[in-house]
C-alpha cells in the first residue's frame, strides 16, 4: 500500500522529479525497488499538473487578459510542455518515427526508437498533437471550463501503472525496466481504480465518457505494442500519455 510518512513520500519525490519539472525534493541515490514503488504515484503527479494547468487557465482566461481565449490557451500549452520537460513528447516523436520506419520489423522499430534524431513522422506527430491541444484548450477556456483540465493529465498518467504491470518490457534493459519489473501490482491497480472512480464521481456521465475513451485507447495501443514489439518501451509509454491527453482534452472540448 501507499505510505504517507516522510520516508514513504520518497517514491512521490522520485515520481515527481521523473515526470515533471516541479520542485520536488531531491531523493538522492535511488534504488531500483524505489523506482518500482514510485509507479503508483504517477497519477498524483498528473493531478498536480492538472491543478496547475487548470488554475493558470482560469486566471489567464479572457476575463483577466481581456483577450481572445487563444492567448491564454497558448500560454497554458507552453506551461504544459515546460512542466513535463517534453518527456512524453519525446517518446511520441520517437515512437512515431520508429513505427513508420520500422516497416513492421520488431528489431528495426526498436533500433530507430533509440535514435535521438526526429524524422518527418515524429515531427508531424508532435505538430498535430500540439495543434489539437491548443484548439481544445481554446475551446475549454473560452467556454469557462478550464477546471476540467484537472482530469486530463491525471487520467493519462493513470495509464502508466496499468501498462507497466500488465505488459512485458520489450528490451533486455532500459530506463523503464526496473519500474516495470518492481512496481507493486496491488497499489497500481488501486490508484488506477481511484483515478477513474474520482472522474466518474465528480464528472458524472462526462467522467464515464472520459474513462471509456481512455480505456479504449489503452487497449488499442497495448494491442499494437504487443503485436509489433511484444511489449512496451519507455518511449511508447510516453506516447501513450500524449495520445491519451490529446484524446481526452478533445473529448472535453466537444461534449
Amino acid at each position: 500500500m501507499i505510505s504517507f510518512d516522510r520516508k514513504g513520500l520518497r517514491p512521490l519525490w522520485i515520481a515527481g522529479r521523473l515526470l515533471s519539472r516541479f520542485p520536488f525534493p531531491d531523493p538522492g541515490q535511488v534504488a531500483p525497488d524505489e523506482l518500482g514503488r514510485a509507479v503508483p504515484w504517477y497519477p498524483v503527479i498528473g493531478l498536480l499538473l492538472g491543478l496547475a494547468l487548470g488554475l493558470v487557465a482560469a486566471l489567464l482566461g479572457p476575463a483577466l487578459l481581456h483577450r481572445p481565449a487563444g492567448v491564454a490557451a497558448a500560454l497554458v500549452l507552453i506551461l504544459w510542455v515546460w512542466s513535463t520537460g517534453g518527456l512524453h513528447l519525446d517518446g511520441l516523436a520517437d515512437t512515431a518515427d520508429a513505427w513508420v520506419g520500422g516497416q513492421g520489423s520488431r528489431e528495426r522499430t526498436l533500433a530507430i526508437m533509440k535514435d535521438p534524431a526526429s524524422g518527418p513522422a515524429g515531427v508531424c506527430a508532435l505538430v498535430l498533437v500540439l495543434i489539437a491541444k491548443f484548439a481544445a484548450l481554446t475551446a475549454l477556456i473560452g467556454a469557462g471550463d478550464a477546471w476540467l483540465l484537472l482530469w486530463v493529465p491525471l487520467l493519462a498518467r493513470a495509464q502508466l501503472p496499468l501498462l507497466l504491470i500488465t505488459t512485458p518490457y520489450a528490451r533486455p534493459q532500459g530506463m523503464a525496466g526496473d519500474p516495470a519489473r518492481l512496481a507493486p501490482p496491488g497499489a497500481c491497480r488501486l490508484v488506477v481504480a481511484l483515478s477513474a472512480g474520482a472522474a466518474v464521481l465528480v464528472l458524472g456521465w462526462t467522467g464515464v465518457l472520459l474513462t471509456i475513451a481512455a480505456a479504449a485507447l489503452y487497449w488499442l495501443v497495448r494491442r499494437a505494442l504487443l503485436e509489433r514489439l511484444g511489449g512496451f518501451t519507455g518511449d511508447t509509454a510516453g506516447a501513450l500519455v500524449e495520445l491519451t491527453e490529446t484524446l481526452l482534452i478533445l473529448v472535453l472540448a466537444m461534449v
